[in-house]
């Protein structure tokens, strides 16, 4: 980010406006990275922080990215209330014209917001959304910057799952082939295996849930990442009980001393 700055300054205002938008990139993935560490307050800086960069290359749709970005960090947080105004601020950005895979995308993050608002009703309705968007994605051909990744089907049905996860349903998180959907990066792979523990622990299943929990924190501990460590975490709360089970407390001794 330093050295994107200094180049800015000392480069010919024409030049200007692109270099904020590689600014923008940068701190997104420092936003990322912060995430993934579980430093979520630096996360929101560098976040608003590539936001402000897109407004100043004024391209208006990766400003609707770090937006939508934002949004999806803030949903997972919790906080979805804030999450669908970010989304919102996301459309309004993008305007009419916008590319079919931020539309397929914007309606999974609003569906992930009105999850973590408990509101079961308008997520399913913008899960509905999405899937019907991404159906109607080209095949083939790499998606438009800067949405560099893929947004098919299964995204959508990974989204289920975690919305399912987040409001403590079974049938969202079970029905799924949720063998098809853990794939990706070990990290990722193991955020999805927590959500599947929730689904578990929905249906009463603790054995079965803390056994993918565990595997999950051992991905989250080789990895360092914090994310997953305090999604494990969550995953531990949602068991009120003064006595659990054997397999409960032996996760316990597993989360203890651990500091990501």
């Amino acid at each position: 980010m330093r050295l994107i700055q200094s180049l800015a300054q000392s480069a010919p205002a024409g030049q200007r406006p692109r270099l904020a938008g590689v600014g923008s990139e940068a701190a997104s993935l420092a936003a990322w990275l912060a995430w993934d560490m579980g430093d979520n307050g630096s996360a929101r800086t560098w976040y608003g922080s590539a936001i402000k960069a897109a407004r100043s290359a004024g391209d208006s749709l990766l400003a609707a990215y770090q937006i939508g970005s934002l949004a999806q960090f803030e949903a997972h947080a919790g906080n979805g209330a804030q999450a669908l105004t970010l989304a919102s601020a996301a459309r309004r950005s993008l305007g009419p014209q916008r590319p079919a895979i931020a539309d397929a995308w914007l309606s999974s993050v609003e569906a992930l917001a009105h999850a973590a608002a408990g509101d079961q009703r308008a997520a399913d309705r913008a899960l509905i959304r999405s899937r019907a968007t991404a159906e109607r994605l080209p095949l083939e051909g790499p998606p438009p910057w800067p949405w560099v990744f893929v947004f098919d089907e299964a995204k959508v049905a990974a989204c289920r799952v975690t919305c399912g996860a987040r409001l403590g349903l079974a049938d969202w998180v079970l029905t799924a082939d949720t063998a098809a959907l853990a794939t990706g990066h070990a990290k990722q792979r193991a955020l999805v295996v927590l959500d599947i523990a929730a689904g578990h622990l929905a249906a009463g299943r603790v054995e079965a849930a803390f056994a993918l929990a565990s595997r999950a924190l051992d991905t989250g501990i080789e990895y360092r990442s914090g994310r997953i460590v305090e999604r494990a975490r969550t995953v531990r709360r949602s068991i009120t009980s003064t006595s659990p089970p054997k397999v409960v407390r032996e996760f316990d001794e597993r989360l203890h001393g651990v500091y990501l």
